[in-house]
């Protein structure tokens, strides 16, 4: 285990951090690392876990995040200042955490969903992801979605009332069409809702 952080580090990640074989957590974040993530951490084989979140990282999310030899780590980036579109080959693997709020990141996402996941928490808020939420099909693990403050269009799908949330943000959207009734999706109030294009029913205005 590798822990540097809130130790005001600053400069490059060190890719020879990717030659740790026996790491299982690295811990980064709050420090000033600038630069791009090194592609040869997606070489550790018994990586659990890995943040860099609240660093002042640029670039993309390298292509190799998506083929760790072990199982892959929970993932943390956020609230740095990388750019770009996620890659596809993130898709393939099952992480049980991603977040990558507070970034300048775009495009679709919906990818990383899907029913054969147990992806458990994901934060994609506070970016420029633009995709239909009405066709992502979400994992039955589900328990955390924070989407907040992107560009997100459709409606809300019916499958969000099968999942145990104990945290949903959606506001700040491009949503339309009635918030499904049932399961948990009632039981967070208009804050997790508000500021879309045409989103109602309970806990926003009914729907006329």
């Amino acid at each position: 285990m590798l822990r540097l952080s809130w130790t005001n580090l600053s400069g490059p990640i060190p890719s020879f951090l990717g030659q740790l074989k026996n790491l299982y957590f690295l811990e980064l974040n709050y420090n000033q690392l600038t630069g791009s993530i090194p592609p040869s951490l997606a070489l550790l084989p018994n990586l659990i876990g890995l943040r860099l979140d609240r660093n002042q990282l640029t670039g993309q999310i390298p292509e190799e995040f998506g083929r760790f030899p072990g199982t892959a780590p929970d993932l943390y980036l956020s609230h740095n200042q990388l750019t770009g579109t996620i890659p596809k080959s993130l898709g393939y693997l099952n992480y049980t955490v991603l977040d990558f709020s507070r970034n300048e990141l775009v495009g679709d996402v919906s990818f990383l969903f899907g029913t054969n996941k147990t992806t458990q928490i994901v934060d994609f808020s506070r970016n420029m992801f633009e995709f239909d939420i009405s066709k992502v099909e979400f994992p039955s693990s589900l328990t955390w979605l924070d989407l907040n403050h992107n560009k997100i269009s459709g409606s809300l799908p019916a499958s969000l009332t099968s999942l145990n949330l104990q945290n949903l943000n959606v506001s700040y959207n491009r949503l339309c069409g009635q918030i499904p009734a049932g399961g948990k999706l009632q039981d967070f109030d208009i804050y997790s809702y508000f500021h879309n294009r045409c989103l109602c029913g309970t806990p926003l205005p009914l729907c006329k």
